[in-house]
């Protein structure tokens, strides 16, 4: 099971420069504001084409309540609810998936889906998860919304 999800903030990068300052402003975000021990997904893609490990295969994350310790999250940096994400961004997206299978480290059989369809969010933006269903092992099965308490 593997989740696509959008960072909104800081938005897209393009350059691996900006793409290294928006790691570390999530990176923040997540263990400043949130807590967390790191960032909290498995991955994160820029638009200058770069996989960024975050927790890598091997770690729980902290992406999609409910389904941290069964899934991989993904997260493609910048908010793509009005546009899609460039080419190089979705290029390397399928790419670590695929990478994921050929590792052993995701069942070639996967589901994918977007973080809306497990949780109370429109993560990962309207144009990104109608995307994200032409993409392959896309699952229209619907699967229990899990919604983190209000703090």
């Amino acid at each position: 099971m593997s989740f696509i999800h959008h960072s909104v903030s800081p938005d897209v990068c393009t350059d691996e420069g900006s793409c290294i300052r928006a790691m570390r402003s999530i990176q923040n975000f997540h263990m400043d504001t949130r807590g967390w021990d790191d960032i909290g997904y498995s991955f994160l893609i820029g638009g200058d084409g770069r996989v960024y490990e975050g927790r890598g295969w091997g770690v729980v994350g902290a992406h999609t309540y409910g389904y941290n310790g069964i899934s991989h999250g993904f997260c493609i940096i910048g908010n793509f609810t009005d546009h899609l994400p460039n080419e190089r961004a979705t290029n390397a997206t399928l790419h670590v998936l695929k990478c994921g299978v050929e590792k052993g480290r995701v069942i070639r059989a996967y589901e994918l889906f977007g973080h809306r369809d497990a949780g109370c969010t429109e993560c990962p933006g309207d144009s990104l998860y109608d995307l994200i269903h032409r993409w392959p092992n896309f699952s229209t099965r619907r699967i229990p919304k899990r919604c983190p308490p209000k703090v």
